[in-house]
């Protein structure tokens, strides 16, 4: 029987796969047999330790600023063939930083400019390989927040380009989803995790009574840039154990 999650030989790249949601799927693909590189922000991967939720065992790895878009333009193509991107950059800023100018551009510029630098760099070897794009937003898209208009912002147009660019590359026979997280315990979420009251108070609204995990996310990803999604373009899967409902 063929296994439609064997990813033996593709080669992937995750950006924003040295932490949480990302590294969870980077790690996640790599199980399944595929070549993975990743693009995080510090100098090297020793600088990561495994208290922040970084395992960056057999994984490739380039430093790239994605909020300069001119990292992004020069910077190094780890393949000569690509078959799945998958952008999982993001960055958050509490007590009310996205209010001011600069907490606002920093978001904006990795969370949502950034995704069009991304799929426009990649856009070639993508097309060549009939490879996907992955686009992890957030729920946070999908209604207000009030204490982070920069970050609903972006990730509400996260969503919205995922749509354009599944319709904009399809005809490259580029696939273009995303996946939405609920709660996933990562360090960006840690003024809730780490929290008892503000954690109790977030479990009572999810369905299913827990937070969700990076290799939750995993699974959505693989199902995605997998054959099992080969009619599935320009969606964004909500995977939040049923916080939306």
């Amino acid at each position: 029987m063929i296994d439609d999650t064997d990813f033996s030989g593709r080669n992937i790249l995750v950006v924003g796969g040295s932490s949480g949601i990302g590294n969870g799927i980077a790690q996640g693909f790599r199980a399944r047999g595929a070549n993975v590189h990743i693009w995080g922000t510090r100098a090297s991967a020793s600088d990561y330790s495994a208290d922040e939720g970084s395992d960056l065992e057999g994984l490739g790895y380039h430093c790239v600023d994605v909020g300069t878009p001119e990292a992004i333009e020069t910077a190094e193509i780890p393949f000569d063939t690509l078959d799945s991107l998958i952008l999982s950059q993001g960055t958050v800023l509490y007590r009310r930083q996205e209010f001011e100018r600069e907490g606002w551009d920093r978001v904006m510029a990795v969370n949502i400019d950034s995704l069009m630098h991304c799929a426009r760099k990649f856009r070639p070897l993508l097309s060549a390989s009939g490879g996907s794009i992955i686009i992890v937003s957030s729920t946070s898209g999908l209604r207000g927040n009030i204490g982070n208009p920069a970050y609903a912002a972006s990730k509400a147009a996260a969503i919205s380009l995922t749509k354009t660019l599944g319709q904009a590359f399809a005809g490259d026979g580029i696939r273009v989803n995303g996946l939405a997280p609920g709660l996933v315990d990562t360090k960006l979420t840690r003024i809730t995790t780490q929290n008892s009251a503000r954690l109790d108070g977030a479990l009572a609204t999810i369905a299913q009574r827990r937070m969700g995990t990076p290799a939750d996310m995993a699974g959505a990803a693989i199902f995605l840039a997998s054959p099992l999604a080969s009619y599935v373009t320009g969606h964004t899967l909500v995977v939040d154990g049923g916080l939306t409902l």
